[in-house]
């Protein structure tokens, strides 16, 4: 009998070129911005200039005049649609969120009316003809104002707008605190910052004449987004169908429809006509849900050999006016010791309200974590005058560790900061660069070595309503070719590629045979997309189970036309080869002309036709695990910093495409680099945003980021289909961290960063300048 010829069709490792990109380089792409319908009308808001306020009247009669103008909506024309605006996270309900502002706006930015007109230079004009008279309040800016000033929202008890941990201190750890041998202490802010994807927020709202509605929208996941409008509006899911093809990434800024794109769909409910906004850049840099701005107290102490004894932390976020993302932000506690040995941890967390945009999720939101924890065990490790790296071999939860549990509750059995870490130092002779550095000081220059470790949450799905199971639906076409709808979703993820790949591999089929569809709530099955580095996992699980089932399928169908052994039956290249005296072998089609149009020689009981649909649920919590080095040089004359060598070592399990991974850890490293030394939000005192432009909100430029090298691990986790692991996230979580201490490893002879961020030139001279020894030309 002949046997099954060795594979040669694996695509599961493969450096696939990405299909999608042909189209999306030569302009074939199809963003929001770029549907047309007929009789569509363009959407402009007249957003509040002033922070905090009472609105004491609204005269829209100039704007409602200018020539070319539908129509102009207030709060008021909107009252049948206040939708339950609430994040899809846990949120304080006494807070309500309206589409436009009702008696009082919250931040400057806040949209108080919107205009409908023929084109978007007429409605931008008539914005501008709205006047308001606003009756002005001083406004809460900072944590320290929400901590301290009046409430953002009258009403409510307090400002805070999220809360979790403990309010008071445990009299046993901080006994374990004071008692410590040595007490490490430091207080970091982080600041706020911006998404900045490449394309902006953007909504075409089109009633259809059955009473349904079609939403072309830039988002993270179609079948989430018709799920929102279903609930916002009380609405059955299937009124709202979501289109969205291509998106210019988004990085949580469009995790779910938002005020603008919410109103914007109301108003074309109202008026029956197909609606179009699209956020300028000022909007988006204005009003658009922003990130981060934290500040954290860490408190670690240490017995003298270095060994982890207790913690505690006291975190703030500032959420801005009104509650979306908070909660998920301070999830930021689950993770911060979560890879380490530690005898006790204890926390307070606290998400604030103020008069500032609303703080929504960013690539990791719990990165702060890493980067307090990673800056103070170099520092704990410089003032026990251990090694940074000693001091983290003593700490981490090694493979050999496990199964153990966290003090947080948190359950590990495949994580593997320390083998990572050990496999980075292979590639990085550190002390090769110690002389290297020596020799540099001797010559004026600074050069520095930073690491660090982390551990990635990736398509968790314990309680979480956007963190769930995923979809796969494929189907042999009648030719032979294979489609297959997920509920997957790029922003140039490189899904459609990916998912290919696994279809292909597992199903025995050429790649260039699949065609992945991702863009349509009516196309499949409920979904949330892309959320949590999940996507690989969730989505890659349910591709090979579908996939599975579908190659079964054609084995029995093979199997009982052919009269063989289901067993004797394979496909190789897209065939079905049957095993025997003399190989049989049929094409696809073949199969398929059966399945579609012979149902009665199909095996008794079966369904007709070639489909097959699976729902993937994962493990609660699928981990990846990294260590990070930097090596850096600062001009201690001007304060600049430049990145000479970076190395990434990842365990991300099983990769589909090893060009994929590494283009999503460069990534997210190339934004942890715009977060230490560019990136920030500002606001005056009267909360006036002050980076209204990339001018003023800088961001990294091909120069700041460097070559990446990158080492791959693959200790694939049993519990997950196809052993994946998530792995967009990371580089935003031990980027920064890796860079700060690199920094601090450089700037040693001149004392202590400070911790405010970003650490750009002027602040890292105050440290230089204010400690000149070993500075160049005396």
């Amino acid at each position: 009998m002949n046997q099954p010829e060795t594979r040669t069709d694996r695509y599961i490792g493969k450096r696939q070129a990405r299909s999608e990109d042909l189209r999306l380089l030569t302009g074939r792409g199809v963003y929001t911005d770029d549907v047309s319908l007929p009789g569509m009308l363009q959407v402009a808001f007249h957003r509040s200039p002033v922070a905090r306020g009472l609105i004491r009247s609204i005269d829209t009669s100039a704007a409602r005049e200018l020539p070319g103008v539908f129509a102009v909506l207030t709060a008021q024309d909107l009252e049948r649609y206040q939708p339950n605006m609430l994040s899809f996270f846990l949120a304080p309900p006494v807070v309500p969120v309206p589409l436009l502002a009702v008696d009082r706006v919250c931040y400057v930015g806040d949209p108080v009316a919107m205009v409908i007109a023929q084109d978007r230079y007429i409605a931008e004009d008539a914005a501008g003809l709205i006047t308001v008279e606003y009756e002005e309040e001083a406004p809460v800016v900072t944590l320290d104002d929400a901590r301290q000033g009046p409430l953002v929202h009258p009403g409510t008890e307090s400002n805070v707008a999220a809360a979790t941990g403990a309010d008071e201190l445990d009299p046993d750890l901080e006994e374990l605190l004071n008692s410590a041998p040595h007490l490490e202490v430091i207080e970091m802010k982080h600041q706020r910052i911006s998404q900045s994807p490449m394309e902006p927020r953007g909504v075409v709202a089109a009633p259809q004449g059955s009473g349904e509605m079609t939403v072309y929208l830039s988002c993270q996941g179609p079948q989430l987004a018709a799920r929102w409008f279903s609930q916002a509006f009380d609405l059955p899911q299937t009124t709202f169908r979501v289109i969205s093809k291509d998106v210019g990434g988004s990085f949580g800024l469009k995790g779910q429809p938002w005020r603008e794109e919410t109103a914007v769909v109301a108003a074309a409910l109202i008026l029956g006509r197909p609606l179009k906004w699209i956020e300028d850049r000022l909007e988006n840099l204005t009003s658009a849900n922003q990130a981060r701005e934290q500040d954290m107290k860490l408190r670690v102490a240490f017995d003298l050999e270095g060994n982890l004894i207790a913690s505690h932390a006291d975190y703030g976020i500032n959420n801005g006016a009104y509650p979306h993302g908070a909660d998920s932000n301070i999830a930021v506690m689950m993770f911060l010791w979560a890879a380490h040995k530690l005898q006790a941890f204890n926390f307070s967390a606290k998400g604030w309200f103020s008069n500032t945009v609303g703080l929504g999720a960013y690539r990791g939101p719990w990165a702060l974590e890493s980067l307090a924890r990673e800056v103070l065990l170099d520092r704990a490790a410089r003032k026990l005058k251990i090694d940074p790296i000693e001091l983290r071999r003593k700490t981490l939860i090694t493979r050999a560790d496990q199964p153990t549990m966290t003090p947080m509750g948190l359950a590990l059995e495949d994580i593997s900061p320390a083998e990572c870490l050990e496999e980075l130092l292979k590639k990085v002779d550190v002390a090769a660069f110690r002389i290297e550095q020596a020799e540099a000081r001797k010559q004026g220059r600074y050069l520095g070595l930073g690491f660090a470790t982390y551990i990635e949450p990736t398509a968790g799905t314990a309680g979480v309503i956007v963190l769930i199971s995923e979809s796969c639906h494929i189907r042999i076409e009648p030719t032979g070719k294979v489609s297959a709808v997920v509920s997957t979703h790029s922003q140039g993820h490189g899904t459609q590629t990916t998912m290919a790949q696994v279809i292909a591999e597992r199903l025995g089929v050429p790649f260039e045979d699949v065609t992945v569809y991702e863009d349509d709530s009516s196309r499949g099955g409920y979904g949330s997309g892309a959320y949590g580095s999940r996507q690989a996992v969730a989505g890659g699980g349910a591709c090979i189970r579908a996939a599975d089932l579908m190659a079964d399928k054609i084995r029995a169908i093979a199997a009982h036309v052919f009269e063989a052994r289901p067993e004797d039956v394979f496909i190789r290249g897209g065939r079905v080869h049957i095993l025997g005296a003399r190989e049989q072998v049929y094409s696809l089609r073949d199969i398929a002309d059966v399945a579609y149009a012979e149902p009665e020689r199909l095996p008794e009981g079966m369904e007709a036709g070639l489909e097959t649909q699976y729902r993937y649920c994962p493990p609660a919590l699928t981990l990846t695990s990294a260590a990070h080095a930097c090596v850096v040089e600062v001009d201690v004359d001007t304060g600049f910093v430049r990145i000479l060598r970076w190395v990434s070592s990842e365990d991300v399990g099983n990769m589909i495409n090893p060009a994929v991974v590494e283009g999503q850890v460069a990534g997210g490293l190339a934004q942890a680099i715009g977060q230490v030394l560019f990136e920030e939000v500002s606001y005056d005192a009267r909360g006036n945003p002050t980076a209204v432009t990339y001018k003023d909100y800088m961001l990294p430029t091909i120069f700041d980021v460097p070559v990446f090298e990158y080492l791959h691990g693959a200790s694939a986790p049993s519990q997950t289909e196809g052993g994946f692991r998530g792995v967009g996230e990371g580089g935003c979580i031990v980027g920064p961290p890796t860079l700060v201490n690199a920094i601090a490893d450089a700037l040693a002879p001149f004392g202590e960063l400070k911790l405010e961020f970003p650490l750009t030139p002027p602040r890292l001279l105050e440290l230089i300048e204010g400690r000149p020894m070993g500075r160049r030309h005396g």
